[in-house]
Protein backbone atom coordinates (compact mmCIF):
# COMPACT_ATOMS: atom_id res chain seq x y z
CA UNK A 1 0.00 0.00 0.00
CA UNK A 2 1.08 3.50 -0.54
CA UNK A 3 0.73 5.97 2.64
CA UNK A 4 1.83 9.33 2.83
CA UNK A 5 1.10 10.35 -0.37
CA UNK A 6 1.67 14.45 -0.75
CA UNK A 7 -0.52 16.29 -3.12
CA UNK A 8 1.51 16.49 -5.88
CA UNK A 9 1.39 12.54 -5.96
CA UNK A 10 -2.94 12.82 -5.98
CA UNK A 11 -2.29 15.48 -9.11
CA UNK A 12 -0.55 12.98 -11.48
CA UNK A 13 -2.23 9.76 -10.12
CA UNK A 14 -3.65 7.64 -12.13
CA UNK A 15 -7.73 7.55 -12.12
CA UNK A 16 -9.69 4.51 -12.32
CA UNK A 17 -11.21 5.34 -15.49
CA UNK A 18 -7.55 5.83 -17.22
CA UNK A 19 -6.50 2.23 -15.29
CA UNK A 20 -9.69 0.48 -17.04
CA UNK A 21 -8.89 2.37 -20.13
CA UNK A 22 -5.32 1.22 -20.61
CA UNK A 23 -6.06 -2.69 -19.33
CA UNK A 24 -8.69 -3.00 -21.72
CA UNK A 25 -11.96 -5.05 -21.96
CA UNK A 26 -9.75 -8.00 -22.25
CA UNK A 27 -8.43 -7.66 -18.83
CA UNK A 28 -11.09 -5.93 -17.00
CA UNK A 29 -14.68 -4.75 -17.13
CA UNK A 30 -16.69 -2.39 -14.61
CA UNK A 31 -19.38 -3.66 -12.75
CA UNK A 32 -22.25 -0.85 -12.11
CA UNK A 33 -21.15 2.91 -12.21
CA UNK A 34 -18.07 3.36 -12.36
CA UNK A 35 -16.08 6.65 -11.03
CA UNK A 36 -13.99 7.13 -13.49
CA UNK A 37 -12.07 10.18 -11.22
CA UNK A 38 -10.91 8.56 -8.38
CA UNK A 39 -7.29 8.45 -7.72
CA UNK A 40 -5.61 4.65 -7.87
CA UNK A 41 -2.74 5.06 -5.43
CA UNK A 42 -1.82 1.12 -4.81
CA UNK A 43 -3.07 -2.48 -4.70
CA UNK A 44 -4.09 -4.62 -2.06
CA UNK A 45 -4.80 -8.53 -1.86
CA UNK A 46 -7.45 -9.10 0.35
CA UNK A 47 -7.07 -11.33 3.30
CA UNK A 48 -10.26 -12.60 4.92
CA UNK A 49 -8.13 -13.00 8.15
CA UNK A 50 -7.06 -9.43 8.18
CA UNK A 51 -8.63 -6.04 8.97
CA UNK A 52 -9.04 -3.73 5.89
CA UNK A 53 -5.64 -0.76 6.26
CA UNK A 54 -7.03 2.64 6.59
CA UNK A 55 -5.55 3.45 2.90
CA UNK A 56 -7.72 5.85 1.05
CA UNK A 57 -6.90 4.98 -2.75
CA UNK A 58 -6.28 1.37 -2.43
CA UNK A 59 -7.68 -0.86 -5.83
CA UNK A 60 -8.45 -4.00 -3.32
CA UNK A 61 -7.78 -7.50 -5.37
CA UNK A 62 -10.13 -10.09 -4.17
CA UNK A 63 -9.41 -13.66 -5.35
CA UNK A 64 -11.58 -15.07 -3.65
CA UNK A 65 -14.42 -13.06 -4.68
CA UNK A 66 -15.85 -16.01 -6.43
CA UNK A 67 -16.08 -17.88 -3.23
CA UNK A 68 -17.77 -15.24 -1.11
CA UNK A 69 -21.35 -15.01 -0.58
CA UNK A 70 -23.58 -11.96 -1.59
CA UNK A 71 -23.78 -10.47 2.33
CA UNK A 72 -19.85 -11.29 2.69
CA UNK A 73 -19.11 -9.00 -0.96
CA UNK A 74 -21.61 -7.10 0.23
CA UNK A 75 -20.23 -5.95 3.64
CA UNK A 76 -16.35 -6.28 1.83
CA UNK A 77 -17.49 -3.79 -0.71
CA UNK A 78 -19.00 -1.43 2.14
CA UNK A 79 -16.18 -1.46 4.14
CA UNK A 80 -14.06 -0.71 1.35
CA UNK A 81 -16.25 2.38 0.43
CA UNK A 82 -16.05 3.60 4.63
CA UNK A 83 -12.66 3.72 3.62
CA UNK A 84 -12.49 5.63 0.60
CA UNK A 85 -10.84 2.78 -1.57
CA UNK A 86 -10.31 3.22 -5.44
CA UNK A 87 -12.30 -0.27 -5.86
CA UNK A 88 -12.44 -3.91 -5.65
CA UNK A 89 -11.14 -6.17 -8.25
CA UNK A 90 -12.56 -10.10 -8.70
CA UNK A 91 -13.51 -12.91 -11.13
CA UNK A 92 -16.92 -14.29 -11.47
CA UNK A 93 -19.28 -15.91 -13.22
CA UNK A 94 -21.56 -14.38 -16.13
CA UNK A 95 -24.85 -15.23 -13.79
CA UNK A 96 -23.26 -13.54 -10.66
CA UNK A 97 -22.44 -10.40 -12.41
CA UNK A 98 -25.75 -8.23 -12.21
CA UNK A 99 -26.06 -9.31 -8.51
CA UNK A 100 -22.18 -7.87 -8.23
CA UNK A 101 -23.22 -5.11 -10.24
CA UNK A 102 -26.23 -4.35 -7.56
CA UNK A 103 -23.45 -4.52 -4.45
CA UNK A 104 -21.32 -2.08 -6.24
CA UNK A 105 -24.06 0.57 -7.24
CA UNK A 106 -25.84 0.22 -3.16
CA UNK A 107 -22.41 0.51 -1.48
CA UNK A 108 -20.98 3.21 -3.93
CA UNK A 109 -17.44 1.81 -4.95
CA UNK A 110 -16.75 0.42 -7.98
CA UNK A 111 -16.36 -3.33 -8.81
CA UNK A 112 -13.76 -4.25 -11.51
CA UNK A 113 -14.42 -8.17 -13.33
CA UNK A 114 -10.99 -9.80 -13.97
CA UNK A 115 -11.43 -11.97 -17.04
CA UNK A 116 -10.86 -15.17 -15.86
CA UNK A 117 -7.46 -16.19 -18.21
CA UNK A 118 -5.71 -12.99 -16.62
CA UNK A 119 -3.76 -14.68 -13.48
CA UNK A 120 -3.78 -12.34 -10.17
CA UNK A 121 -0.01 -11.77 -10.21
CA UNK A 122 -0.19 -10.46 -13.80
CA UNK A 123 -3.04 -8.59 -13.03
CA UNK A 124 -1.44 -6.65 -9.81
CA UNK A 125 1.98 -6.16 -12.38
CA UNK A 126 0.15 -4.80 -14.90
CA UNK A 127 -1.49 -2.22 -12.51
CA UNK A 128 2.20 -1.70 -10.82
CA UNK A 129 3.33 -0.92 -14.00
CA UNK A 130 0.97 1.10 -15.22
CA UNK A 131 0.84 3.16 -11.93
CA UNK A 132 4.91 3.27 -11.84
CA UNK A 133 4.48 4.84 -15.46
CA UNK A 134 2.43 7.25 -14.02
CA UNK A 135 4.31 8.25 -11.51
CA UNK A 136 7.21 9.04 -13.35
CA UNK A 137 6.95 12.84 -14.46
CA UNK A 138 6.97 13.53 -18.32
CA UNK A 139 9.75 15.71 -18.33
CA UNK A 140 12.12 13.04 -16.74
CA UNK A 141 10.70 10.70 -19.78
CA UNK A 142 13.23 10.08 -22.75
CA UNK A 143 11.49 9.97 -26.71
CA UNK A 144 11.34 6.59 -27.23
CA UNK A 145 9.79 6.56 -30.53
CA UNK A 146 9.41 3.34 -32.28
CA UNK A 147 11.96 1.43 -30.88
CA UNK A 148 11.35 2.44 -27.06
CA UNK A 149 13.45 -0.15 -25.22
CA UNK A 150 16.63 0.81 -27.80
CA UNK A 151 15.83 4.24 -27.23
CA UNK A 152 15.95 3.62 -23.28
CA UNK A 153 19.41 1.63 -23.49
CA UNK A 154 20.94 4.72 -25.38
CA UNK A 155 19.72 6.91 -22.97
CA UNK A 156 21.41 5.24 -19.69
CA UNK A 157 24.78 4.38 -21.72
CA UNK A 158 24.74 8.24 -22.45
CA UNK A 159 24.67 8.91 -19.02
CA UNK A 160 27.08 6.09 -17.59
CA UNK A 161 29.37 6.42 -20.30
CA UNK A 162 29.48 2.17 -21.18
CA UNK A 163 27.36 -0.05 -23.26
CA UNK A 164 23.85 -1.23 -22.25
CA UNK A 165 21.77 -4.13 -22.45
CA UNK A 166 18.16 -4.95 -21.60
CA UNK A 167 17.75 -8.30 -21.29
CA UNK A 168 14.66 -10.67 -20.14
CA UNK A 169 14.36 -13.69 -17.91
CA UNK A 170 15.90 -16.08 -20.18
CA UNK A 171 19.04 -14.00 -20.65
CA UNK A 172 18.35 -13.14 -24.18
CA UNK A 173 19.21 -9.42 -25.43
CA UNK A 174 16.09 -7.26 -25.97
CA UNK A 175 17.41 -3.96 -26.14
CA UNK A 176 20.89 -2.27 -26.47
CA UNK A 177 22.92 1.12 -26.57
CA UNK A 178 24.71 2.06 -29.41
CA UNK A 179 26.35 5.33 -28.54
CA UNK A 180 29.69 6.41 -30.15
CA UNK A 181 32.04 6.03 -27.79
CA UNK A 182 30.87 4.24 -25.32
CA UNK A 183 33.02 1.81 -23.32
CA UNK A 184 32.65 -2.16 -24.36
CA UNK A 185 33.81 -5.22 -23.19
CA UNK A 186 33.90 -8.20 -25.53
CA UNK A 187 31.61 -10.01 -23.71
CA UNK A 188 28.69 -6.94 -24.19
CA UNK A 189 30.13 -7.50 -27.83
CA UNK A 190 29.29 -11.05 -28.30
CA UNK A 191 26.58 -10.93 -26.88
CA UNK A 192 25.23 -8.19 -28.44
CA UNK A 193 26.17 -9.97 -31.91
CA UNK A 194 24.16 -13.18 -31.06
CA UNK A 195 21.32 -11.32 -29.08
CA UNK A 196 22.33 -13.89 -26.25
CA UNK A 197 24.48 -13.64 -22.82
CA UNK A 198 27.70 -15.16 -23.59
CA UNK A 199 28.35 -18.10 -21.09
CA UNK A 200 30.49 -16.97 -18.10
CA UNK A 201 31.77 -18.40 -14.57
CA UNK A 202 30.35 -15.18 -13.08
CA UNK A 203 27.22 -15.55 -14.67
CA UNK A 204 24.63 -17.15 -12.48
CA UNK A 205 25.24 -16.08 -9.28
CA UNK A 206 25.18 -12.58 -10.55
CA UNK A 207 21.51 -13.54 -11.99
CA UNK A 208 20.38 -14.94 -8.91
CA UNK A 209 21.64 -11.67 -7.18
CA UNK A 210 20.50 -9.14 -8.98
CA UNK A 211 16.58 -11.06 -9.96
CA UNK A 212 16.29 -11.16 -6.02
CA UNK A 213 17.42 -7.79 -4.99
CA UNK A 214 15.29 -4.78 -4.45
CA UNK A 215 18.29 -2.50 -5.02
CA UNK A 216 20.78 -2.26 -8.58
CA UNK A 217 24.26 -4.18 -7.60
CA UNK A 218 27.13 -2.86 -8.98
CA UNK A 219 30.13 -5.53 -9.54
CA UNK A 220 33.60 -4.72 -9.82
CA UNK A 221 36.06 -5.79 -12.82
CA UNK A 222 36.33 -9.46 -13.39
CA UNK A 223 38.77 -10.19 -15.73
CA UNK A 224 37.92 -8.86 -18.92
CA UNK A 225 34.41 -7.60 -17.87
CA UNK A 226 34.44 -3.98 -17.06
CA UNK A 227 32.54 -2.73 -14.17
CA UNK A 228 29.03 -2.93 -14.30
CA UNK A 229 25.64 -1.46 -12.64
CA UNK A 230 23.01 -4.39 -12.80
CA UNK A 231 19.42 -3.80 -11.74
CA UNK A 232 16.39 -6.27 -12.04
CA UNK A 233 13.17 -5.19 -14.58
CA UNK A 234 10.36 -5.92 -12.20
CA UNK A 235 6.26 -5.02 -12.15
CA UNK A 236 5.33 -5.43 -8.41
CA UNK A 237 6.24 -8.65 -7.52
CA UNK A 238 6.48 -10.29 -11.30
CA UNK A 239 10.16 -10.46 -12.19
CA UNK A 240 10.33 -9.54 -16.29
CA UNK A 241 14.45 -8.85 -16.85
CA UNK A 242 17.59 -7.32 -15.87
CA UNK A 243 18.94 -3.77 -16.82
CA UNK A 244 22.87 -3.95 -17.03
CA UNK A 245 25.28 -0.65 -17.65
CA UNK A 246 28.73 -0.73 -18.04
CA UNK A 247 30.45 2.23 -15.78
CA UNK A 248 32.74 3.93 -17.51
CA UNK A 249 33.60 5.45 -14.23
CA UNK A 250 35.37 2.70 -12.82
CA UNK A 251 35.37 0.91 -10.08
CA UNK A 252 33.53 3.76 -7.03
CA UNK A 253 30.57 2.45 -5.19
CA UNK A 254 27.25 2.37 -6.83
CA UNK A 255 26.23 6.37 -5.96
CA UNK A 256 22.42 7.65 -5.16
CA UNK A 257 22.04 9.27 -8.58
CA UNK A 258 23.13 6.31 -10.64
CA UNK A 259 20.85 4.44 -8.35
CA UNK A 260 17.88 6.39 -9.03
CA UNK A 261 18.41 6.39 -12.64
CA UNK A 262 18.47 2.69 -13.13
CA UNK A 263 16.10 2.45 -10.96
CA UNK A 264 13.31 4.79 -13.46
CA UNK A 265 14.45 2.93 -16.31
CA UNK A 266 14.05 -0.27 -14.86
CA UNK A 267 10.30 0.58 -13.88
CA UNK A 268 9.64 2.47 -17.89
CA UNK A 269 10.96 -0.88 -19.44
CA UNK A 270 8.71 -2.65 -17.04
CA UNK A 271 5.95 -0.60 -18.65
CA UNK A 272 7.10 -2.02 -22.50
CA UNK A 273 7.74 -5.55 -21.10
CA UNK A 274 4.63 -5.86 -19.38
CA UNK A 275 2.81 -4.54 -23.01
CA UNK A 276 4.97 -7.68 -24.72
CA UNK A 277 3.64 -9.81 -22.52
CA UNK A 278 -0.11 -8.74 -22.85
CA UNK A 279 0.20 -9.76 -26.56
CA UNK A 280 1.66 -13.12 -26.32
CA UNK A 281 -1.09 -13.29 -23.21
CA UNK A 282 -3.90 -13.07 -25.97
CA UNK A 283 -2.68 -15.94 -27.03
CA UNK A 284 -0.42 -17.70 -23.73
CA UNK A 285 -3.06 -17.13 -21.06
CA UNK A 286 -5.72 -19.20 -22.27
CA UNK A 287 -3.51 -21.85 -22.64
CA UNK A 288 -2.45 -21.41 -19.11
CA UNK A 289 -5.86 -21.38 -17.79
CA UNK A 290 -6.84 -24.61 -19.77
CA UNK A 291 -3.98 -26.18 -18.33
CA UNK A 292 -4.74 -24.94 -14.57
CA UNK A 293 -8.51 -26.08 -14.90
CA UNK A 294 -7.28 -30.22 -15.66
CA UNK A 295 -4.58 -29.55 -13.01
CA UNK A 296 -7.60 -28.58 -10.50
CA UNK A 297 -9.53 -31.21 -11.94
CA UNK A 298 -13.02 -29.03 -11.43
CA UNK A 299 -15.11 -27.74 -14.33
CA UNK A 300 -13.57 -29.33 -16.80
CA UNK A 301 -15.08 -29.20 -20.30
CA UNK A 302 -13.56 -32.09 -21.80
CA UNK A 303 -12.11 -30.79 -24.55
CA UNK A 304 -8.87 -28.74 -23.71
CA UNK A 305 -6.51 -31.27 -24.90
CA UNK A 306 -7.83 -30.39 -28.47
CA UNK A 307 -7.92 -26.74 -27.76
CA UNK A 308 -4.15 -27.14 -26.72
CA UNK A 309 -3.67 -28.82 -30.12
CA UNK A 310 -2.82 -32.31 -28.48
CA UNK A 311 -4.29 -35.34 -30.11
CA UNK A 312 -6.67 -37.40 -27.27
CA UNK A 313 -5.14 -40.47 -29.55
CA UNK A 314 -2.06 -39.53 -28.93
CA UNK A 315 -2.36 -38.63 -25.74
CA UNK A 316 -0.55 -35.90 -23.02
CA UNK A 317 1.82 -36.24 -20.59
CA UNK A 318 2.82 -34.32 -17.16
CA UNK A 319 5.97 -33.23 -16.70
CA UNK A 320 6.42 -31.84 -12.99
CA UNK A 321 9.42 -29.88 -11.57
CA UNK A 322 10.06 -29.33 -7.70
CA UNK A 323 12.51 -26.79 -6.87
CA UNK A 324 12.80 -27.80 -3.28
CA UNK A 325 14.21 -26.07 -0.73
CA UNK A 326 14.37 -22.97 -3.63
CA UNK A 327 10.81 -22.50 -3.83
CA UNK A 328 11.19 -18.42 -3.86
CA UNK A 329 8.83 -16.86 -5.95
CA UNK A 330 11.14 -15.49 -8.51
CA UNK A 331 12.70 -18.88 -8.49
CA UNK A 332 9.42 -20.09 -10.02
CA UNK A 333 9.06 -17.69 -12.04
CA UNK A 334 12.01 -18.27 -13.28
CA UNK A 335 11.73 -22.09 -13.50
CA UNK A 336 8.41 -21.88 -15.75
CA UNK A 337 9.75 -19.61 -18.29
CA UNK A 338 12.95 -21.67 -18.64
CA UNK A 339 10.65 -24.51 -18.76
CA UNK A 340 7.97 -23.14 -21.26
CA UNK A 341 10.74 -21.89 -23.57
CA UNK A 342 13.18 -24.95 -23.82
CA UNK A 343 9.63 -27.65 -24.05
CA UNK A 344 8.67 -25.19 -27.05
CA UNK A 345 11.45 -25.81 -29.32
CA UNK A 346 10.59 -29.31 -29.14
CA UNK A 347 7.05 -29.33 -28.79
CA UNK A 348 5.13 -26.48 -30.03
CA UNK A 349 1.92 -27.01 -27.91
CA UNK A 350 3.59 -27.10 -24.48
CA UNK A 351 1.95 -25.61 -21.89
CA UNK A 352 3.29 -24.28 -18.32
CA UNK A 353 2.02 -23.17 -15.30
CA UNK A 354 3.19 -22.63 -11.57
CA UNK A 355 0.90 -24.60 -9.04
CA UNK A 356 1.67 -24.68 -5.42
CA UNK A 357 5.53 -24.70 -5.22
CA UNK A 358 5.84 -26.56 -8.31
CA UNK A 359 5.65 -26.43 -11.93
CA UNK A 360 3.70 -27.99 -14.22
CA UNK A 361 3.88 -28.11 -17.88
CA UNK A 362 1.75 -30.60 -20.18
CA UNK A 363 3.14 -32.10 -24.36
CA UNK A 364 2.20 -34.62 -26.48
CA UNK A 365 3.19 -38.12 -25.61
CA UNK A 366 6.75 -39.13 -26.36
CA UNK A 367 8.53 -42.48 -26.23
CA UNK A 368 11.00 -42.68 -23.56
CA UNK A 369 13.96 -42.40 -25.41
CA UNK A 370 12.68 -39.00 -27.29
CA UNK A 371 11.19 -37.37 -23.99
CA UNK A 372 15.16 -38.22 -22.38
CA UNK A 373 16.60 -36.13 -25.42
CA UNK A 374 13.95 -33.31 -24.46
CA UNK A 375 14.55 -33.73 -21.12
CA UNK A 376 18.33 -33.92 -20.67
CA UNK A 377 19.64 -31.00 -21.63
CA UNK A 378 17.52 -29.26 -19.86
CA UNK A 379 18.74 -30.39 -16.52
CA UNK A 380 22.39 -28.21 -16.40
CA UNK A 381 20.16 -25.20 -17.28
CA UNK A 382 17.58 -25.55 -14.16
CA UNK A 383 20.92 -26.61 -12.19
CA UNK A 384 22.13 -23.64 -13.14
CA UNK A 385 19.13 -21.33 -12.21
CA UNK A 386 19.46 -22.37 -8.88
CA UNK A 387 22.34 -22.88 -8.15
CA UNK A 388 23.81 -26.08 -6.70
CA UNK A 389 26.19 -25.27 -3.95
CA UNK A 390 24.00 -26.22 -1.06
CA UNK A 391 24.14 -30.02 -3.31
CA UNK A 392 20.01 -29.65 -3.88
CA UNK A 393 18.78 -29.67 -7.12
CA UNK A 394 15.54 -29.27 -9.23
CA UNK A 395 13.72 -33.12 -9.76
CA UNK A 396 11.60 -33.98 -12.16
CA UNK A 397 8.53 -36.06 -12.06
CA UNK A 398 7.27 -38.05 -15.41
CA UNK A 399 3.78 -39.43 -13.63
CA UNK A 400 2.64 -41.13 -16.68
CA UNK A 401 0.44 -40.32 -20.17
CA UNK A 402 -3.76 -40.04 -20.18
CA UNK A 403 -5.97 -39.27 -23.42
CA UNK A 404 -8.57 -37.58 -21.63
CA UNK A 405 -8.92 -34.12 -19.98
CA UNK A 406 -10.01 -35.04 -17.12
CA UNK A 407 -6.91 -37.52 -16.14
CA UNK A 408 -4.74 -34.92 -15.99
CA UNK A 409 -5.48 -34.22 -12.47
CA UNK A 410 -5.02 -37.74 -11.87
CA UNK A 411 -1.12 -37.59 -13.30
CA UNK A 412 -0.90 -34.13 -11.13
CA UNK A 413 -1.78 -36.26 -7.93
CA UNK A 414 0.17 -38.93 -9.11
CA UNK A 415 2.94 -36.72 -9.82
CA UNK A 416 2.74 -35.61 -6.26
CA UNK A 417 2.79 -38.52 -4.69
CA UNK A 418 6.27 -39.10 -6.32
CA UNK A 419 7.71 -36.26 -5.65
CA UNK A 420 6.77 -36.97 -1.64
CA UNK A 421 7.66 -40.56 -2.15
CA UNK A 422 11.14 -39.77 -2.97
CA UNK A 423 11.16 -37.39 -0.17
CA UNK A 424 10.92 -40.60 2.24
CA UNK A 425 13.17 -43.18 -0.06
CA UNK A 426 15.99 -40.11 -0.63
CA UNK A 427 16.10 -40.06 3.42
CA UNK A 428 16.46 -43.53 4.24
CA UNK A 429 19.89 -44.85 5.50
CA UNK A 430 19.15 -48.17 3.26
CA UNK A 431 19.02 -48.34 -0.70
CA UNK A 432 19.44 -46.15 -3.67
CA UNK A 433 18.41 -43.11 -3.45
CA UNK A 434 16.12 -42.09 -6.02
CA UNK A 435 17.01 -39.76 -8.86
CA UNK A 436 16.24 -36.96 -10.40
CA UNK A 437 13.63 -37.98 -13.14
CA UNK A 438 10.90 -39.86 -10.94
CA UNK A 439 8.46 -42.50 -12.79
CA UNK A 440 6.05 -45.06 -11.73
CA UNK A 441 8.74 -47.59 -12.28
CA UNK A 442 11.76 -45.91 -10.58
CA UNK A 443 9.65 -46.14 -7.51
CA UNK A 444 7.41 -48.53 -7.53
CA UNK A 445 8.35 -50.41 -4.22
CA UNK A 446 8.38 -47.38 -2.28
CA UNK A 447 5.03 -45.99 -4.10
CA UNK A 448 3.31 -49.80 -2.98
CA UNK A 449 4.97 -49.49 0.70
CA UNK A 450 3.59 -45.90 0.84
CA UNK A 451 -0.32 -47.37 -0.03
CA UNK A 452 0.41 -50.08 2.79
CA UNK A 453 1.60 -47.60 5.12
CA UNK A 454 -2.07 -45.63 4.62
CA UNK A 455 -3.67 -48.62 4.62
CA UNK A 456 -2.46 -49.65 8.56
CA UNK A 457 -2.98 -45.92 9.50
CA UNK A 458 -6.88 -45.92 8.38
CA UNK A 459 -7.37 -49.97 9.63
CA UNK A 460 -5.49 -50.71 12.86
CA UNK A 461 -7.06 -54.13 12.82
CA UNK A 462 -4.73 -54.89 10.35
CA UNK A 463 -1.91 -54.10 12.96
CA UNK A 464 -0.44 -56.83 14.66
CA UNK A 465 -0.35 -55.93 18.52
CA UNK A 466 2.21 -57.64 19.37
CA UNK A 467 4.22 -55.78 16.98
CA UNK A 468 2.87 -52.38 17.99
CA UNK A 469 4.29 -53.45 21.57
CA UNK A 470 7.59 -54.57 20.28
CA UNK A 471 8.29 -51.39 18.75
CA UNK A 472 7.17 -49.43 21.91
CA UNK A 473 9.35 -51.10 24.52
CA UNK A 474 12.00 -53.06 22.52
CA UNK A 475 12.91 -50.57 19.14
CA UNK A 476 16.61 -52.94 19.03
CA UNK A 477 14.82 -56.10 18.76
CA UNK A 478 12.51 -54.32 16.64
CA UNK A 479 15.03 -53.05 14.45
CA UNK A 480 17.22 -56.41 14.64
CA UNK A 481 14.13 -58.47 13.10
CA UNK A 482 13.52 -55.98 10.09
CA UNK A 483 17.08 -56.40 9.27
CA UNK A 484 16.89 -60.20 9.20
CA UNK A 485 13.54 -60.14 7.40
CA UNK A 486 15.38 -57.88 4.60
CA UNK A 487 18.03 -60.32 4.70
CA UNK A 488 16.25 -62.63 3.75
CA UNK A 489 17.02 -65.00 7.29
CA UNK A 490 20.58 -64.66 6.75
CA UNK A 491 22.04 -63.58 10.11
CA UNK A 492 25.39 -62.42 8.71
CA UNK A 493 23.60 -59.97 6.63
CA UNK A 494 21.36 -58.62 9.05
CA UNK A 495 24.21 -58.20 11.57
CA UNK A 496 26.12 -56.24 8.97
CA UNK A 497 22.97 -54.09 8.22
CA UNK A 498 22.15 -53.44 12.03
CA UNK A 499 25.63 -52.93 12.98
CA UNK A 500 25.68 -55.97 15.76
CA UNK A 501 27.67 -59.30 16.31
CA UNK A 502 25.75 -61.62 14.54
CA UNK A 503 25.20 -63.50 17.91
CA UNK A 504 23.34 -60.39 18.85
CA UNK A 505 20.59 -60.77 16.18
CA UNK A 506 20.20 -64.75 17.07
CA UNK A 507 19.55 -63.19 21.03
CA UNK A 508 17.05 -60.70 19.92
CA UNK A 509 15.17 -62.80 17.21
CA UNK A 510 14.75 -65.62 20.41
CA UNK A 511 13.40 -62.43 22.48
CA UNK A 512 11.07 -61.82 19.68
CA UNK A 513 9.47 -65.22 19.69
CA UNK A 514 9.81 -66.09 23.48
CA UNK A 515 8.56 -62.86 24.92
CA UNK A 516 6.11 -61.46 22.41
CA UNK A 517 5.09 -64.55 20.87
CA UNK A 518 6.08 -63.22 17.31
CA UNK A 519 6.48 -66.28 14.85
CA UNK A 520 9.23 -66.00 12.42
CA UNK A 521 9.13 -69.53 10.58
CA UNK A 522 6.03 -69.01 8.34
CA UNK A 523 6.74 -66.85 5.26
CA UNK A 524 3.08 -64.99 5.22
CA UNK A 525 3.56 -64.33 8.56
CA UNK A 526 6.90 -62.83 8.26
CA UNK A 527 5.77 -60.62 4.85
CA UNK A 528 3.14 -59.27 7.06
CA UNK A 529 5.97 -58.47 10.28
CA UNK A 530 7.72 -57.08 7.42
CA UNK A 531 5.35 -54.15 6.24
CA UNK A 532 4.34 -53.54 9.61
CA UNK A 533 7.68 -52.81 10.61
CA UNK A 534 8.91 -51.15 7.15
CA UNK A 535 5.91 -48.85 6.66
CA UNK A 536 6.33 -47.17 10.14
CA UNK A 537 3.09 -46.95 10.87
CA UNK A 538 2.71 -45.28 14.08
CA UNK A 539 3.21 -41.73 12.76
CA UNK A 540 4.63 -39.83 9.73
CA UNK A 541 8.74 -40.64 9.28
CA UNK A 542 11.43 -37.77 11.23
CA UNK A 543 12.50 -38.08 7.47
CA UNK A 544 9.59 -37.11 5.51
CA UNK A 545 9.67 -33.47 4.03
CA UNK A 546 7.27 -31.33 4.89
CA UNK A 547 4.62 -31.28 1.84
CA UNK A 548 1.16 -30.59 3.52
CA UNK A 549 0.60 -26.93 2.42
CA UNK A 550 1.06 -28.46 -1.13
CA UNK A 551 -2.33 -30.64 -0.36
CA UNK A 552 -4.30 -27.90 1.46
Amino acid sequence: MNAGLSTATLARSLRLGELVDHLGPRTVTALGALNAGVPVLGTEFYDAMDDLSDEAGVLLIVPSGSTLDVAALAKLAAGAAELRYAALALKCSDDDAPTIAAIAETSGIPILRVVERVGWRLFEALVGGLLGDQRSSDGARPDHGSEPLFALANELAGQFGGSVAIEDLGRRIVAYSSVPGQAIDSLRTRGILARLVPESPFNDDQYRSVIRSDDPIKYPQLDDELPRIACAIRAGALPLGTIWAIDASGEAPITQSQIDTVQRAAGIAAGHMLDDIRVREAGQAPREELLRTMLSGRGVAGSELVELGIPEERGAIVLAFDPGAHEHPTTLAQLRSTVQRHLALHRPEAATVVRRGRVYALISHEEPAALARIIDPLLPILDRLVGTDSGASIVIALPGRTHRAGGVAELRERADWLFETADRAGARADGDKPGRVLTVDSLRPELLLSRVRELLESDDTLLDPRLTQLQAEQPGIAEAVLAWCEAFGNVTRAAASAGVHENTIRYRLRRAEERYGIALGDPVTLLAIWLQLRAEPAGEPTYARERGRRNL
